[in-house]
């Protein structure tokens, strides 16, 4: 995985700006640690930086293509395209003659033989720009599920883009402007494609395509999630997810560094670790490694909230034995956690503040310290959006409400019945941003959206509305998140369960085989019983974990009761202040509870941000 940025404008010489390009460039530096590389020419400009991954000596980017001498196409580009090796071995068929052993290339001559089509023939995770010479045309193209971010802005003669919002920030025709729009967004747990936090930019929306040349820009759709009949019975199902898992899981574990499986303990990821562990075993490998994140004491003190049931660290600790794997545990304490340091890293990763809090900064931690012994991790992203395991799909009182059932969800916990991490900010404010309002509109979209096959019942009807919202809303925030996270570190994740022939596949299975047994992800369960201990097969679903030390909360107030005793604080103006001091007064009880306890942690970030990144509030 990599970082990638570029200029187009055919009103200027970008041969004279070539400072700013490198500082567009280096902006993502963290996102590729091994090598950077820029090339410009007149009206274009391309950078990149690398994190290697497959042919280490190979795969250097910007990368050119050439006819008698003369440029044809140059690439930048960002991700994995898993089915590299047939499309060479193809292309190669057609005369292409390749200088390296990486998927790079691959992309390339894709695009010399295929042009913007070649992004139909692509499986994998990639975000990536080609500047064709002959036409004079810079091409930008994102993956299916948008695993892999793209920001971009027009400009009056041409285009801005890079791998995240800093990248175009470091260019000076670039200002922070977050309006109202904006700020729903901010605030929003279901995201709207295309959308972004700030005002002049925009995100490629996934699965999509844009061309820009001197008589304008072109954006186009190259694919959707489609309803097909479901003519396989529920065995033939299950055999066909398992042996698409195996099959995705064994492509996906191709790298030339080190790899390991983020191991939560829960059904997800343990399913790709077992599969992990077989293809390795059979192909003479060592044996997969494993991390799991845990806090001190978390697993001896723990208390069931409303969305965790169990400590994942038992579980992932069998689960590691049960497969014979290298297994580590990553224990953070409340230092850690409050460490000012790591908190504010984990926002800028995501050029944000988010409503998560801990669960962000722990996330970081963890993947940071993943990065020390491998380059590569695999995660269990994305079962519960395609299996239906989240528990409020099983909840007949949120199924049955008009709206989406997390935000649903949200109001039943006293610290978020105005919105997660909302709680603080003043009423005024939050009346402007109407984020109901902005919610309920989203909905209606969503259903019109929604890809239905015919003779659906009112229930199957109604489970396939919930599911394409998960994955067309839900599931951008949690991929985003865990891309910027993970690549602060140089760490690649990559979603098995991500693969759009799964998503697509299961996305048409009947809801009634998604729970056939009676539970959440009955078709992964049966798919992987054989691999699995009991004790994992039975255990609900249970969220990436939140601190559950009083300490922590105790330090979170002293540090928000000194930012409301700051008059300069930035956040001020949009705070219930009084509601803030009271926050803040109360050191025990529902204080502690984390739904309350993140509207202090979303305060602080959005303070952090609006001081770190200069930003103009216009609403």
């Amino acid at each position: 995985m990599c970082g990638i940025a570029g200029w187009v404008d055919f009103g200027r010489d970008l041969t004279e700006e070539r400072l700013t390009i490198d500082a567009m460039t280096d902006s993502l530096g963290k996102r590729g640690p091994d090598a950077r590389g820029v090339w410009v020419a007149p009206h274009a400009a391309l950078g990149h930086t690398r994190n290697s991954i497959i042919d280490l000596a190979g795969g250097v980017q910007p990368m050119a293509a050439e006819d008698n001498g003369r440029t044809t196409a140059v690439l930048t580009y960002s991700g994995e395209v898993y089915n590299f090796k047939q499309l060479r071995s193809e292309l190669e068929g057609r005369g292409h003659r390749f200088r390296t052993r990486s998927d790079t290339e691959v992309v390339l001559r894709s695009y010399l033989e295929w042009g913007v089509d070649c992004a139909l023939r692509l499986e994998g995770m990639f975000a990536f720009a080609v500047w064709d010479q002959r036409t004079e045309e810079l091409v930008l193209i994102r993956d299916r599920m948008g695993i892999k971010p793209l920001f971009y802005k027009a400009l009056p003669e041409g285009l801005l883009f890079g791998s995240e919002p800093k990248a175009l920030f470091a260019n000076p025709l670039v200002k922070a402007t977050v309006d109202a729009d904006g700020l729903r967004e901010l605030f929003s747990t279901a995201k709207v494609a295309g959308q972004s936090v700030f005002r002049e930019l925009r995100e490629l929306p996934p699965g999509h395509t844009l061309t820009i040349g001197r008589k304008g820009a072109k954006l186009r759709r190259y694919w959707a999630l489609e309803a097909r009949e479901h003519t396989d019975d529920l065995d033939t199902t299950i055999a066909t997810v398992r042996g698409m898992l195996e099959e995705i899981v064994t492509r996906e574990l191709v790298a030339d560094v080190p790899l390991c499986t983020a191991l939560s303990g829960g059904i997800d990821s343990s399913s790709i670790t077992a599969l992990a562990a077989i293809a390795r075993a059979e192909a003479g490998d060592e044996a997969v490694r494993t991390i799991t994140a845990t806090f001190v004491g978390y697993s001896e003190n723990f208390r069931p909230d409303d969305q965790r049931d169990t400590p994942d660290a038992p579980y992932a600790a069998e689960l590691a034995r049960h497969v014979g794997a290298d297994h580590t545990d990553i224990v953070l304490g409340t230092a850690d956690l409050i460490d000012p340091a790591a908190r504010e890293a984990a926002i800028i990763a995501q050029d944000m503040p988010t409503m998560l809090g801990d669960m962000d900064t722990s996330l970081y931690l963890m993947l940071r310290a993943t990065r020390e012994h491998s380059t590569v991790a695999l995660t269990g992203e994305t079962a519960d959006e395609i299996f239906g395991g989240f528990k409020w799909l099983h909840d007949e009182e949120l199924v049955g409400l008009d709206t989406f059932p997390w935000i649903a969800a949200e109001k039943r916990q006293q610290g978020s019945r105005n919105g997660q991490g909302r709680g603080l900010f003043g009423a005024g404010f939050l009346d402007k941003l109407d984020m109901y309002g902005y919610y309920a509109d989203n909905y209606r979209q969503t259903r019109a959206e929604t890809p239905h096959q015919d003779g659906e019942s009112p229930r199957e009807h109604r489970m396939r509305e919930l599911s394409y919202a998960h994955l067309s809303r839900w599931l951008p925030m949690l991929l985003d998140r865990g891309d910027r996270l993970a690549m602060a570190s140089s760490l690649e994740t990559r979603v098995p369960f991500c693969d759009h022939r799964l998503v697509e596949y299961v996305y048409n299975t009947p809801w009634e085989y998604k729970i056939f047994d009676g539970r959440e992800k009955s078709l992964l369960r049966a798919a992987t019983k054989d691999l699995l201990p009991k004790s994992i097969l039975d255990r609900p679903k249970s969220p990436y974990p939140v601190t559950q030390d009083p300490t922590y909360t105790q330090a979170l107030h002293r540090e928000f009761s000194a930012v409301l005793s700051d008059s300069n604080s930035p956040i001020l103006p949009f705070l219930d202040v009084e509601a803030a001091w009271q926050a803040v007064k109360d050191p025990t009880g529902v204080a502690h509870e984390w739904h309350s306890r993140s509207n202090i942690e979303m305060a602080l970030g959005f303070d952090f941000w609006l001081r770190h990144y200069g930003v103009e509030i216009d609403v």
